[in-house]
């Protein structure tokens, strides 16, 4: 249970849901309340490979969260629940509130709206990025549009995380499901090896497989950095790492993205790398790299390339710069080629 309860820790500090932060506002009734969130003001500079330069800034990612916590007969009965503002996905339109987090914790399960099986297994042993569109890229968890299920269910026990989703396809009998084991040393090194499998549509909407991926990430702790290695290959996985037959993941391939022609279920690998490293005190720096290859008919693949600054001026205020560099658009405000941003961001 204690390197159980490690884990936990760094995957709420490595996953920016800013509990870890929080405020705690005090006791009524025998229940705790606490709340937490940050303020983050970003620029980012587009130098896509056609089309004009651009400049979007915005302060939508900002975000607040409310959890109460109680025990009751011997349970720890937690619930929590987090918005942003980017219910509208356009930058230059008025922003809206959006629901991120919405779940109840009953000691080791989790029920509800939050992060996907995915997400656990990629983000706590993957190196950092400022970039707001998803986990990492070349994982299982890549895909920012699909990594908070409406609906989620985990259990987690001595390492090991059993987590069953909201299915991405809309006629599937089964649930999405990922099973996983994570392991942390004192070193502040760690691994984790995950299974994921999910029912996809094939050659029309009554017929449908079973696809499969197993993926492998770990962390070596060196010095005052650390080195970052993963990979992954199956079948049925591309809504999830965000790479599908052609292209970037959208809503509305989800159905096909995972099948060729003739309606059979196609495979693809990934892998990423990356190194960080404290520079000083306050300032740290990562370099990372990401790339998906699928096995279809036009050799469909993608990478990704970041570099990242983060200073931490004061305890919760942090100033960021990076850059990346992508050959495929993954989102209309992230078109091929290279983009520059920069961020200030107070946790509270």
């Amino acid at each position: 249970m204690k390197k159980l309860n490690k884990l936990s820790i760094a995957i709420l500090a490595a996953t920016a849901s800013t509990f870890v932060s929080a405020v705690e506002l005090g006791e009524f009734k025998g229940t705790t309340f606490s709340v937490g969130g940050y303020l983050k003001a970003e620029a980012i500079w587009g130098m896509p490979d056609s089309g004009d330069n651009t400049l979007e800034t915005t302060t939508r990612q900002s975000r607040f969260n409310l959890k109460a916590s109680k025990n009751i007969d011997g349970h720890k009965v937690s619930g929590f629940i987090e918005s942003d503002f980017w219910e509208n996905q356009s930058y230059n339109s008025t922003a809206a509130l959006r629901l991120r987090h919405a779940f109840i914790s009953i000691d080791n399960l989790t029920i509800g709206q939050t992060w996907n099986g995915q997400f656990f297994a990629t983000a706590p042993f993957d190196a950092r990025m400022i970039n707001f569109f998803g986990p990492g890229f070349g994982t299982i968890g890549g895909n920012g549009g699909t990594v908070r299920p409406s609906t989620v269910v985990h259990y987690t026990t001595n390492g090991f995380r059993f987590s069953a989703q909201d299915p991405l396809y809309d006629n599937a009998s089964m649930p999405d499901l990922v099973a996983s084991y994570s392991n942390r040393f004192e070193s502040g090194s760690a691994y984790n090896v995950a299974v994921t499998a999910r029912e996809v549509q094939t050659t029309s909407v009554d017929d449908s497989e079973i696809g499969a991926t197993i993926s492998l990430l770990g962390k070596l702790a060196v010095g005052n950095g650390a080195l970052f290695a993963g990979a992954f290959t199956g079948k049925g996985t591309g809504p999830y790492t965000g790479v599908c037959v052609g292209g970037m993941w959208n809503p509305g391939n989800t159905a096909t993205c995972d099948i060729d022609g003739s309606g059979d279920l196609i495979s693809q690998t990934g892998f990423n790398l990356g190194v960080t490293q404290n520079l000083t005190e306050n300032l740290n720096g990562t370099l990372r790299y990401g790339k998906v290859e699928v096995d279809d008919t036009a050799n469909t693949s993608a990478y990704e390339t970041t570099a990242t600054l983060i200073y931490t001026y004061l305890p919760g205020l942090d100033f960021g710069i990076e850059w990346r560099d992508q050959d495929m658009a993954n989102h209309p405000l992230r078109p091929a080629g290279q983009q520059v941003e920069v961020m200030a961001m107070y946790k509270f």
